[in-house]
């Protein structure tokens, strides 16, 4: 498929080929969920704990006779009934990470992508570099190619063009060897140079 290559002015740059098996696929919501899910999961800390009645240090002398009373047997102060006793079945540290086939990783990306590219929210620029770092000029620049929260994907970025960008609310850069799902799905626009696009297309390829 066709995409036009736009500059940093929003002039035009000439096209570029975006291969249709990343690009142009229909993209299919299941298999972006899956990658979505097994992110979030990866970032989960998974620290939550509660005390079972084996970490709670209270008196195990027994509370009242075994029989006779017409109450329940305890042997400790530590049962989970007691105010101050351990959880029953507590939450414990534990990792909520599971493993996603790399062949489904690639093709929710793919689709991620070409969900972007459908909802026209995908625009490829020539270049990202400006001669001062400068976040004033860059904000009015960058003001012209989208609305909402632009994600700015590069191969190498510009150190100047880094400057500019760091205090821009709505702007967001990434490396294109760690595009992934969420984070093209958490912006409005994805904004791509041409150096990524032939980055991921190696890829994905």
């Amino acid at each position: 498929m066709k995409a036009k290559v736009l500059t940093l002015d929003s002039g035009d740059a000439g096209e570029i080929d975006l291969k249709d098996e990343i690009f142009g696929l229909t993209p299919r919501a299941d298999l972006i969920q899956r990658v979505i899910v097994w992110q979030l999961a990866k970032r989960r800390a998974g620290t939550h704990k509660t005390k079972t009645r084996g970490e709670v240090n209270r008196t195990t002398k027994k509370v009242y006779r075994q029989k006779g009373t017409g109450s329940a047997r305890h042997g400790a102060r530590s049962a989970p009934l007691y105010v101050g006793g351990g959880k029953a079945m507590a939450p414990v540290v534990r990792s909520h990470e599971f493993d996603l086939p790399k062949k489904i990783r690639a093709a929710g990306l793919r689709h991620a992508l070409s969900a972007k590219a459908r909802d026209s929210k995908l625009i490829v620029l020539d270049s990202a570099s400006v001669k001062e770092a400068k976040t004033k000029g860059l904000a009015k620049r960058l003001g012209k190619l989208g609305s909402g929260h632009l994600l700015i994907v590069d191969g190498a970025f510009e150190p100047n063009f880094q400057l500019s960008a760091r205090n821009l609310a709505k702007v967001s850069l990434l490396p294109a060897e760690g595009l992934n799902v969420y984070d093209v799905l958490r912006r409005d626009t994805l904004v791509m140079t041409k150096a990524a696009v032939k980055a991921i297309e190696e890829r994905l390829a």
